[in-house]
């Protein structure tokens, strides 16, 4: 989603009704879903925590959902990383 213009940001609603604004790192495509990595926005660089969601349907909305396969989170960070990596090897 982040273009070599910027980033992107999204506002999340959690399920207490709390908004959170976060700033999309990177997607990747992943066996037909899509993953984003994301941290909350205005976060400074020593406080950096990455968080990877997953986006899936529910009752034809779109919802952010935390990965809890293991396996699936690794493999979606190494996409991840092989994508932010390609893109500095390309500036």
């Amino acid at each position: 989603m982040p273009d070599k213009y910027g980033s992107d940001f999204i506002t999340i609603v959690d399920e207490d009704g709390t908004e959170f604004e976060l700033e999309v790192l990177s997607s990747v495509e992943y066996n037909g879903e899509t993953y984003l990595a994301v941290t909350l926005a205005g976060s400074e660089d020593a406080d950096l925590e990455v968080s990877i969601l997953k986006s899936v349907e529910e009752d034809g909305e779109p919802i952010l959902c935390a990965v809890e396969d293991d396996t699936e989170l690794e493999t979606v960070y190494n996409l991840i990383m092989d994508q932010l990596y390609e893109e500095d090897t390309e500036e």
